[in-house]
């Protein structure tokens, strides 16, 4: 299963991470993972390449299946926009095919919060 956990601080986003594989189907056929992650670098390279937003990104690990992005605040609303439409695609693929193979835990902290 796919694990995203967003954590925002009011209307802004703070940090995504992505952790696992859908398990949907065989590797190289496996449509959820496909589309999470083309969503995601689509997200990171949009962000990069379309506004000034401070973001760092770290991805990979061992055996693959892990994104986070990191974001500096405060954000444009172009970047905003962005991070809204990953979500709307997130959640729409979580719907569709199930919360067996994706899963979104979005959790808002106040900001005095820290890591």
């Amino acid at each position: 299963m796919i694990h995203i956990t967003v954590e925002k601080q009011g209307e802004d986003y703070r940090r995504i991470v992505s952790e696992g594989h859908a398990l949907y189907d065989e590797e190289g056929s496996d449509i959820v993972c496909a589309g999470v992650s083309a969503l995601l670098i689509n997200a990171v390279n949009s962000l990069d390449q379309l506004t000034q937003d401070g973001i760092v990104v770290d991805e990979g690990g061992e055996e693959g299946g892990f994104l986070s992005l990191e974001l500096e605040l405060p954000q444009s609303g172009e970047a905003k926009l962005l991070l809204d439409s990953l979500m709307l695609g997130l959640d729409s693929i979580s719907e569709n095919y199930g919360k067996a193979f994706l899963t979104i835990d979005v959790v808002n902290k106040a900001p005095w919060e820290t890591e």
